[in-house]
């Protein structure tokens, strides 16, 4: 962070192998767009800025998934976590992988074909924000968290770079068969695919329709402590 607190945050922006929805959903906060890009110096992006040198950087946005075969992109998150107090995760291919890590390339399978990757795969990662894409508020919210210094606010998204993959059965053996579950329906309010339903009152899980993104499980009420902590809190140990 700037060691000045009337110095603005230095961001960055790299985009690797995602589909731009993840800023996308940024600018949908209209009304509060200029009081964030007011708020911050964007220092660093492919079509942001005029600059072909990596700066040095208070937080970089790295959206997308990393391709193994891609020595650009991998040199470019590399650099950028020298580069960067704070490494985000912006979105679930750059966090979980998300429908990334089923592609091929566009070739028959083969020993070169195309992998892609979570970026937890390859650096340390400081902070995640899944979603396919994430919601605009969560976004705003994360900048502003940054910006100050807010880290009981930024810990959840810290936890979350321990996952390197996600999936909606993640819900189903962490929270329904640990008997937490709590039916609220809000794992199936977030997913971007309806690969999570509510039945009887819990969720019901379609293995198809799961693109990976992990939005289920963090968006879930239940979640955020450990299990240990919520049975502790609920008298059941």
């Amino acid at each position: 962070m700037s060691e000045n607190g009337n110095e603005k945050l230095k961001v960055g922006y790299i985009h690797l192998s995602g589909c731009t929805g993840d800023i996308m959903s940024f600018t949908e906060n209209y009304d509060d767009l200029v009081d964030l890009l007011d708020a911050v110096d964007i220092v660093y992006g492919q079509t942001l800025v005029d600059r072909w040198d990596m700066p040095e950087m208070d937080i970089v946005l790295v959206e997308g998934s990393v391709c193994l075969e891609d020595k650009h992109s991998v040199k470019e998150l590399r650099e950028a976590r020298e580069k960067a107090d704070l490494l985000v995760a912006f979105g679930s291919c750059a966090s979980t992988g998300g429908f990334t890590v089923y592609a091929k390339g566009g070739q028959q399978a083969q020993p070169q074909h195309a992998s892609f990757v979570p970026l937890q795969y390859l650096v340390d990662v400081d902070l995640a924000i899944p979603g396919c894409p994430p919601g605009p508020e969560a976004i705003k919210k994360v900048i502003l968290a940054a910006v100050n210094g807010d880290m009981e606010y930024l810990e959840p998204f810290m936890k979350f770079t321990e996952k390197k993959d996600a999936c909606g059965c993640d819900l189903q053996k962490n929270i329904v068969n640990q008997s937490i579950c709590i039916g609220c329906g809000t794992c199936a309010a977030a997913c971007p695919t309806r690969a999570m339903l509510m039945k009887d009152g819990r969720p019901s899980y379609n293995c198809d329709r799961c693109v990976k993104c992990g939005l289920c499980y963090y968006q879930c009420t239940r979640s955020w402590w450990s299990i240990d902590q919520i049975k502790k809190e609920m008298g059941l140990q």
